[in-house]
C-alpha cells in the first residue's frame, strides 16, 4: 500500500481534503477519530486521564470533557507530556491496525493535525500539506467557527509556522480560495501522483527519468526533498546507515542541473538491501531496491595506480512519478562515497570550477545529447576535475565532515 501523511495548520480545510479523499477511494486514518476513540467512556485511557487529572474532566454522561482538559493542558508542558504519555502509544497502536486491515493494493491516507511538530514526515512514502497562510486561517477560524481573535492567534501560535510545513511537505496543496478551487486540485493529486505512486510500487516498478536531456535552474526545494527522503531512507536502513548524504548538482548551491536527487548512503555490507525486512521498510516509505548490477567508475588521480577500478553500488529509488531519485548505497570501503563528497564540497566552493561545469552541462544540451549518454560522455572532463578537486581538498585542508544524525527512534 501507499501511506499518505496528510497535515495542515488549524483552519486550513485539511478536513475537506481528507473527505474528497475518501471519495476518490482512499483508505482514510483520522488521527483526531482515534484519539477520541482510544478515550472514549469506558476505556482504559480514559481510567488514566481520571486518574491524574481528576474527576472534573468528566462530563456528567461519563464522557471526557475535552474542552476542561484543553484549558488545563495548554498552558502546562507538563500536564501535556503526561497526556501525551497516557494517550499517545494508544493513538500509535490503533492506528497501526487501522493502517494493517487496509488491502494492499490502497492508498492510505493519514489525516493527522501534529504531523510535522512529532517529526513524522520519514514514516510516509508522501507527504501532503494544506497551504493557507496564518493570517486566513485566523479569519476562518473567527468568522466560520466563532472563536475569539485572541484564542485563534494562540492556537495558531501553538502549532508549527508556515515554514516548517513547507519544509515538510512533498505536496503543498493549496487552499486560499474556495472549496470549489481547491477540489479539482485534490483529484489531480490523487490521479496524477497517488494512483500511479502505489500501482508503481506494488508492481515493484521505480520512477524514471526521462530521455531527453534537461537542464533546470536551482530549486530551492532541491534541500528539503533531499532531508525528506535522507530521512525515510534512515528510519526503513536503521542502524545499517553510517552516513547519509545530499550530492550530485542538486546539492550545490546555485548549479543548474537535472530535477533529480542524488542521494549517497554508506553502509558495511551492500547485502543488507537483500533483507526482505528492509525491503518491506523501503517499500513502506515509496522506495525501491533497483535491479541491475551497478557500479562506480574509480578515477586514476585518487586511485592506487593508473587504471580505474570498478567499484560495487546498490541503487535505491523511488516509485513516486513527480520525481526522480538516485539512492547510491556504496560501501565504506570504496573510494567512490568520499569522492562525490568531495566533488560536492569543492564544486560549491570554487565560482570558477561551477562556471565551467554549467558550460559543460548547456553544451551538451545544446548537442541533443540524451540522458542515457550525458553522464559517459562527462567522463573525461571529470577525470581531470577530480584531480583538481584533489589539489584543492591538499590546499584548504578540506576534510570529510560529520556525517547526519542516525535516525530517530521508535
Amino acid at each position: 500500500m501507499l501511506r499518505v501523511g496528510l497535515s495542515g495548520g488549524i483552519g486550513s480545510g485539511k478536513s475537506t481534503v481528507s473527505a474528497r479523499l475518501a471519495e476518490l477511494g482512499a483508505v482514510v486514518v483520522d488521527a483526531d477519530a482515534v484519539a477520541r476513540e482510544v478515550v472514549a467512556a469506558g476505556t482504559p485511557g480514559l481510567g488514566e486521564i481520571v486518574d491524574r487529572f481528576g474527576a472534573g474532566m468528566l462530563t456528567p454522561d461519563g464522557t471526557l470533557d475535552r474542552p476542561a482538559l484543553g484549558q488545563v493542558v495548554f498552558d502546562d508542558p507538563q500536564a501535556r507530556q503526561d497526556l501525551e504519555r497516557i494517550t499517545h502509544p494508544r493513538i500509535r497502536a490503533r492506528s497501526a491496525e487501522l493502517f494493517a486491515a487496509a488491502p494492499g493494493d490502497a492508498v492510505v491516507v493519514h489525516d493527522i493535525p501534529l504531523l510535522v511538530e512529532l517529526d513524522l514526515v520519514a514514516d510516509y512514502a508522501l507527504t501532503v500539506i494544506v497551504d493557507v497562510d496564518a493570517a486566513e486561517r485566523e479569519r476562518r477560524l473567527v468568522q466560520l467557527r466563532g472563536m475569539p481573535s485572541a484564542q485563534a492567534r494562540a492556537r495558531i501560535a501553538a502549532q508549527a509556522d508556515d515554514a516548517a510545513r513547507a519544509a515538510a511537505a512533498d505536496v503543498l496543496l493549496d487552499n486560499r480560495g474556495t472549496v470549489a478551487e481547491l477540489l479539482p486540485r485534490v483529484d489531480a493529486l490523487w490521479h496524477d501522483r497517488l494512483v500511479p505512486f502505489e500501482r508503481g510500487l506494488r508492481a515493484g516498478v521505480p520512477s524514471r527519468r526521462p530521455e531527453r536531456l534537461s537542464i533546470v535552474d536551482p530549486d530551492p526545494d532541491w534541500p528539503h526533498r533531499a532531508r525528506r527522503l535522507l530521512a525515510r531512507v534512515r528510519t526503513a536502513l536503521g542502524e545499517s546507515v553510517l552516513r547519509a548524504d545530499h550530492i550530485g548538482s542538486t546539492s550545490v548551491p546555485g548549479l543548474p542541473a537535472k530535477d533529480v536527487i542524488d542521494l549517497q548512503v554508506v553502509v558495511a555490507d551492500l547485502g543488507v538491501l537483500d533483507d526482505p525486512t528492509i525491503r518491506t521498510a523501503l517499500a513502506r516509505v515509496g522506495l525501491l531496491v533497483a535491479d541491475g548490477g551497478w557500479f562506480d567508475h574509480g578515477h586514476p588521480a585518487v586511485a592506487a595506480g593508473a587504471h580505474r577500478p570498478t567499484l560495487p553500488k546498490r541503487m535505491v529509488k523511488t516509485a513516486d512519478p513527480a520525481q526522480v531519485v538516485h539512492c547510491h548505497v556504496r560501501p565504506v570501503g570504496s573510494q567512490a562515497w568520499e569522492l562525490a563528497l568531495l566533488f560536492r564540497d569543492w564544486m560549491s566552493a570554487e565560482v570558477d570550477e561551477r562556471a565551467a561545469y554549467v558550460e559543460l552541462k548547456l553544451r551538451h544540451l545544446s548537442a541533443g545529447t540524451s540522458a542515457s549518454d550525458y553522464a559517459q560522455q562527462k567522463e573525461p572532463w571529470f577525470a581531470s576535475a577530480f584531480e583538481r578537486a584533489q589539489d584543492w581538498a591538499v590546499a584548504t585542508g578540506w576534510s570529510l565532515s560529520p556525517g547526519p544524525t542516525p535516525p530517530r527512534e521508535a
